[in-house]
């Protein structure tokens, strides 16, 4: 019988969502907590449908606060499931830029490493970023500013860089140009 490996694949996220759910997150046995570098190694936890709040739409304060401690701020370049715009039951791990916060959740524009801004450094819908230690391949990178994420900080997989605060000031002119951000 042939194995069919996304039904593999299937079976064993399901099983470690099953497992995460019964353990504690983030604290280790005698309630003391998990240090950084562990939790940065845990798989993503694809986010069930009822669990993502929606994009965020409106006007907030963008910020760059960016701590590498383990613990997601903005300014920082961090993996997490990102659901897919038409259908937030899908999607997928990507690299995303925190720009601020939202209540409990994390505000965050995706990342790309296709070039959606030939020759410039800013268009309307995508800011370039440069490269980082947060795509293993060393491409360029864009912030897309035509969605904008609410993340919640127990979601996020692990860190990937502190973005240069030049490139972030680029990113935060974009949101309030388009947006209307403080």
């Amino acid at each position: 019988m042939p194995i069919n490996f996304r039904s593999l694949a299937n079976a064993v996220r399901t099983s470690v969502r099953v497992l995460q759910k019964l353990g504690s997150g983030t604290a280790a046995p005698g309630g003391q907590r998990v240090p950084a570098a562990a939790r940065q190694a845990t798989p993503a936890r694809p986010a069930p449908v009822s669990g993502y709040p929606g994009d965020f739409r409106g006007a907030s304060a963008v910020r760059y606060a960016p701590h590498p401690d383990g613990s997601p701020d903005p300014g920082e370049i961090v993996w997490t499931w990102v659901p897919y715009e038409e259908d937030y039951s899908r999607g997928k791990d990507r690299p995303v830029l925190l720009v601020g916060k939202n209540g409990r959740y994390l505000l965050a524009l995706m990342l790309t490493s296709r070039d959606h801004v030939p020759d410039g450094h800013r268009s309307g819908d995508y800011v370039d970023i440069g490269t980082g230690s947060w795509d293993r391949q060393q491409r360029p990178s864009e912030a897309n500013l035509g969605r904008i994420l609410q993340i919640a900080p127990d979601s996020i997989r692990r860190e990937g860089a502190v973005l240069e605060r030049k490139s972030f000031d680029l990113v935060a002119a974009g949101l309030r140009r388009r947006h209307g951000w403080k």
